[in-house]
């Protein structure tokens, strides 16, 4: 039996884009390599950091 499993969908191109984006913004802001790299961590969990400052913001 062969089940046709499909990802998350057009969400997950457009987390993908949005990934590029925001380590191109934080690599062409960054001063030096070890900013660079945070910048890379940075973009792949600004996802979770907006949604912590709107219910910071909405206070739930």
């Amino acid at each position: 039996m062969s089940k046709n499993m499909n990802g998350g969908g057009p969400a997950g191109g457009v987390y993908g884009l949005a990934f590029i984006g925001a380590v191109v913004y934080y690599i062409q802001h960054a001063d030096s390599f070890l900013v660079g790299l945070l910048g890379v961590l940075k973009a792949i969990v600004w996802p979770a950091m907006i949604v912590y400052k709107l219910l910071e913001f909405l206070k739930m």
